[in-house]
């Protein structure tokens, strides 16, 4: 089973008022992309407890983060006609459609709920095995490229016990 690509964002924190802070992806081939993006003007909402989760602070973003239409049109450009799943859909197509929004650009993928992808038994074990695929993997902190890494890895794992 060739794995899906996936998607994973950081965010400034939860609900209204939060936007994505870090986006990253896995393709299908397994390749790694990831960045931090610099807060627009009136993205102001920031979560102390989000940012412990994963230890990007507002000044790394300033310092370090790619403008919002960068971030936009890169996931457009590798991402084109794809579906990209990810597992938090509701806070993450939120995110996305902040980013676009705020640039005036329309998504050229599809972003889905990767628990689409599961039945009912590997749904019952997906925790479990994201959790074990996350220790092995010895993460720590939650960045976006790494945890969809993980989901990715985790995905294969329920897959295949499946069919062993």
């Amino acid at each position: 089973m060739q794995l899906p690509t996936i998607i994973d964002i950081e965010a400034s924190g939860f609900g209204r008022g939060s936007y994505p802070v870090e986006v990253g992806f896995v393709a299908t081939d397994g390749a790694l992309f990831c960045g931090l993006i610099r807060p627009e003007p009136d993205w102001l909402h920031w979560d102390d407890g989000a940012e412990a989760l994963h230890g990007i602070s507002r000044a790394l973003l300033q310092q370090h983060g790619k403008p919002a239409r960068w971030m936009a049109e890169q996931l457009n450009t590798r991402l084109r006609g794809q579906v990209v799943f990810c597992d938090g859909w509701g806070h993450d197509y939120t995110w996305l459609a902040r980013l676009y929004d705020a640039v005036e650009l329309r998504m050229s993928f599809k972003l889905d709920d990767l628990r689409k992808l599961l039945n009912e038994d590997e749904a019952q074990r997906w925790k479990g095995v994201t959790e074990a695929v996350r220790s092995r993997q010895q993460l720590t902190r939650h960045r976006a490229s790494s945890d969809a890494r993980v989901l990715q890895l985790a995905l294969g794992e329920v897959k295949n016990a499946a069919t062993a």
